[in-house]
């Protein structure tokens, strides 16, 4: 399969960007069954098992139920960061009055659905979550969107130069400082908990915390960000395996080792080193070279198949490749990764696209998904070509 070029992903970008819009950006999730109108009306609504049994059926079923369950299409928080971030990187590439308007228009949204009543701005999922070990009611704050809302705040600084967006990412830090739980806290050491609730120790949860300390940091000369980015940044590190692969966390039913949740550690290093460079005290680039050898090696094919776990073939998933895409471009410098990039993406067109532009949710042993979610194909994927057009790699 020849490489793609640069006019295919522009017109593979503007068809999908245009869905999007065309759904004004909202859709369903994976992990949305709670949001269902007819399950909440059964007795079984309050039950943790029926919870669970409900949200993985929904998830796992190749068949989409949500329509026939009422639940409704949403936007979500971490998805309007990701189409901001796309936005932003399609702003830098062909900037222009209409391209800074949608841009700004995505990013007043994103403030707009931050959640009140913590010590700085942050935010959470459009559903209830039951996993097997936690219930994270509607609008929970956690981590991982708070980081990429984050992550769009400093981008949205740094392309436009506008003052309003940094400070609103610095209160964003004091959201990780003040009401995250730490698991681990040391003179050299610290782990910032997945959400206010819980003292799970998620290793990319906890990095996506640090990246975000030491960008806001870097631009507001607080060491005492840059210290507790550092500190994060060293205990994730040190839980590198030796083969250069982190598993999801730390407890022992968290052993697994996935594909975009790697990619998201990857991806702060990246970005931890690019801000805070040598005055982390740490040298940061051996642990990113492991890592991303072990994932360069066990999570693609040869023709760009991105495996959502290191040990098995199947799935394979529009999110995982949407996240490659976007740390492959990170790390555009590094061996193979431009190649790979454009072979994921090639691929991804190939099995995951639709004709109308949008991408599958996962391609299955005996059939593939086709259920467009928002989130987690969409906004990936918009924010993976956006980000691939702007490289040109």
């Amino acid at each position: 399969m020849p490489p793609l070029s640069q006019s295919a992903l522009e017109q593979a970008f503007n068809q999908l960007w245009e869905w999007c819009q065309a759904q004004a950006f909202a859709g369903h999730d994976p992990f949305d069954a709670l949001n269902s109108r007819r399950f909440k009306a059964l007795p079984l609504s309050d039950n943790r098992v029926a919870r669970l049994v409900w949200t993985q059926f929904v998830k796992r079923s190749p068949v989409n139920f949500r329509n026939i369950a009422n639940v409704p299409a949403e936007k979500n928080s971490k998805g309007i960061a990701l189409f901001a971030l796309a936005s932003l990187a399609r702003h830098r590439t062909s900037p222009s009055v209409s391209t800074e308007a949608q841009t700004r228009d995505l990013l007043d949204q994103l403030i707009e659905m931050q959640l009140a009543g913590w010590s700085g701005p942050a935010w959470g999922y459009n559903f209830a979550w039951q996993s097997r070990f936690f219930f994270a009611p509607r609008g929970t704050p956690t981590v991982v969107p708070t980081a990429f809302a984050a992550r769009a705040l400093i981008e949205a600084h740094e392309t436009f130069g506008d003052q309003k967006y940094l400070e609103a990412a610095r209160t964003v830090c004091d959201f990780f400082l003040h009401d995250l739980r730490r698991p681990v806290d040391s003179e050299s050491e610290l782990c910032f908990s997945y959400a206010p609730q819980t003292d799970t120790r998620i290793y990319n949860a906890s990095m996506l915390a640090a990246e975000t300390l030491a960008a806001v940091g870097s631009k507001t000369a607080e060491p005492e960000l840059s210290h507790a980015s550092t500190r994060a940044a060293a205990y994730v590190v040190r839980q590198q395996r030796a083969d250069g692969a982190w598993t999801y966390g730390a407890d022992e039913n968290q052993q697994w080792v996935d594909n975009f949740h790697t990619a998201f550690l990857l991806s702060s290093l990246v970005r931890i080193i690019r801000y805070a460079g040598d005055e982390t005290g740490l040298n940061l680039h051996p642990s990113l070279s492991r890592g991303y050898e072990y994932w360069r090696t066990r999570f693609f094919l040869a023709d760009g198949w991105p495996k959502y776990y290191d040990d098995a073939l199947y799935p394979a998933d529009a999110h995982a490749a949407g996240a490659a895409i976007v740390t492959l471009c990170d790390m555009r410098n590094s061996a193979d990764a431009a190649a790979l990039a454009k072979k994921i993406a090639g691929w991804s067109f190939d099995h995951l696209r639709d004709r109308e532009g949008f991408f599958y949710y996962q391609k299955r042993r005996f059939q593939t998904v086709r259920t467009p979610f928002m989130r987690w194909s969409q906004a990936w994927m918009t924010y993976a070509l956006a980000r691939l057009i702007e490289e040109k790699i």
